[in-house]
């Protein structure tokens, strides 16, 4: 907190920002203008993708200004905010920075939300705590364990809002049907199954170059260590690189991954899984990506339930696009959506519904209302389920980047007695074989360890664990470093 006051005393606005003192006014004079306490002022961290829908989300809210928009790149920020201007009825004194500690510094600001690249979200969630100011934290809320455990110490500490970006904890249709899921409706659950699999491209190579004269590259880079710029990083396939983001499974995927976790009978709610494993890989692009195109990763929690989950981009005749949640029962039921199926006369159950409550008003509408109430569990997508959720795909990925390689064939996956993981994994390798062409043999899986996960210390044990232990948190740059959970 300290370095970033520091930061915020010598340094100025950016390019495309002005300052109260440069404008003639003080934060005071500011605050006393007729009617400016009255309204909830939020800035938008990340104006390009995602950000877009957040100006969109917050503009259409009754006394609710957008006063600033924040991003490194030039370019990008001021278009955004020429288009703000032009477009909204409201917001006309809107400011563009290029770095978040000066908006975190003004005493007016209420809220941030943040639509950064995947390295930035927990440390955004940390500096909001620390400047008390709410957040709306795009998903997943961290981009490691342990920094997802320190945004967690942050926001208890502080008492702010924190708002994650996994829109379905606000949908009526989602919250009833995780309901008569968690109520026994069906039965008992035995996997709660996710899927993101949408059809993408190779992202080909691009070459090591200087960043573009528009784009603030240190402040880009933040946290993550990165050696060299290169254009498949800015602005939207950083999702395909380790230091930046975490692949599908946690990209779209943590939707899915939310849902899945989110459906898992309440006695294992706000734990963490006690084994984990993944393979996969990136097949037929040959790119500079890094993180798998087609992955089956499986936890198993406390109480027997399992998560699956498949991603599954590359692209080809006959795609079939699956961006869903499916649950599997005991009685060998299953719910797809909204329909049930079936097995051997197996039957919904006339059971007592406990109806999760939420917030109203979408996602955004739902986050100002816990703001102004100021109560942290008003929202519909809190941090801990953030924290849980988002944990849950890194663990697989963890497991995954430790895996070895092995001829891809249908004896790649190892799922001991587990009938239904074997028959889950067989249908992406068929897919994979039959659709995508990968052929028999002439190529590799990368098949992860099952690895041993300790949640109340959050640490790996057992076989694997030294090495597993070591990707719980990432190297950061000094300057964007982070407290441990205890000193937040």
């Amino acid at each position: 907190m300290t370095g970033r006051r520091d930061f915020i005393k010598k340094g100025a606005f950016g390019a495309a920002g002005l300052s109260f003192t440069a404008m003639g006014m003080s934060a005071k004079s500011y605050a006393s203008i007729k009617g400016a306490n009255d309204r909830f002022r939020v800035a938008v961290c990340g104006v390009k993708g995602r950000g877009g829908s957040h100006m969109r989300g917050f503009d259409e809210l009754d006394n609710v200004e957008i006063a600033y928009l924040v991003d490194p790149d030039s370019d990008v920020l001021n278009q955004k905010l020429a288009r703000h201007k032009e477009e909204s009825k409201k917001s006309k004194n809107i400011k563009g920075v290029a770095d978040v500690r000066y908006v975190l510094d003004d005493k007016n600001i209420d809220a941030i939300s943040c639509a950064t690249p995947n390295h930035w979200h927990a440390l955004m969630v940390i500096w909001a705590a620390q400047s008390k100011k709410h957040i709306f934290v795009e998903k997943p809320a961290s981009h490691d364990v342990y920094e997802g455990r320190v945004a967690l110490a942050a926001a208890e500490k502080y008492g702010i809002v924190v708002q994650h970006g996994t829109q379905r904890r606000s949908e009526p249709e989602w919250a009833r049907r995780v309901s008569e899921i968690r109520s026994g409706k069906y039965g008992k659950m035995l996997v709660s199954h996710g899927f993101s699999c949408k059809p993408r491209r190779s992202i080909g190579f691009q070459p090591y170059t200087n960043p573009p004269d528009n784009l603030d590259w240190n402040l880009w880079k933040g946290p993550a260590i990165i050696d060299k710029y290169h254009a498949n990083l800015v602005h939207y396939n950083w999702h395909w690189f380790w230091p930046t983001g975490n692949g599908e499974l946690n990209n779209q995927g943590t939707h899915q991954l939310d849902v899945a976790y989110w459906a898992l009978d309440k006695e294992v709610e706000n734990t963490h899984p006690v084994r984990v494993m993944a393979l996969g890989g990136r097949f037929s692009w040959g790119d500079q990506g890094e993180t798998p195109n087609t992955m089956f990763g499986l936890a198993e929690f406390s109480n027997g339930q399992y998560v699956f989950f498949n991603v599954r981009n590359v692209d080809h005749e006959g795609y079939q696009r699956e961006v869903t949640n499916r649950f599997y029962f005991e009685d060998g039921g299953k719910l797809f959506e909204d329909e049930y199926i079936s097995h051997n006369g197996s039957q919904v159950r006339n059971v007592p519904i406990n109806d999760i409550k939420i917030t109203p008003g979408g996602p955004f509408g739902s986050f100002v209302a816990a703001c102004k109430a100021n109560d942290p569990k008003m929202a519909n997508a809190t941090m801990y389920d953030a924290h849980y959720s988002s944990t849950l795909g890194h663990l697989m990925n963890i497991s995954y980047r430790l895996g070895e390689k092995v001829p891809f064939n249908s004896r790649a996956g190892r799922f001991g007695d587990n009938a239904l993981a074997y028959e889950e994994f067989m249908k992406i390798h068929e897919i994979a074989s039959n659709g995508m062409g990968i052929p028999q043999n002439g190529a590799d899986y990368i098949v992860g360890p099952w690895l041993r996960f300790d949640g109340e210390q959050e640490h790996f044990i057992g076989d694997y664990s030294v090495e597993a232990n070591r990707l719980l948190a990432d190297p950061r740059r000094r300057e964007f470093d982070i407290p441990s959970p205890a000193s937040v």
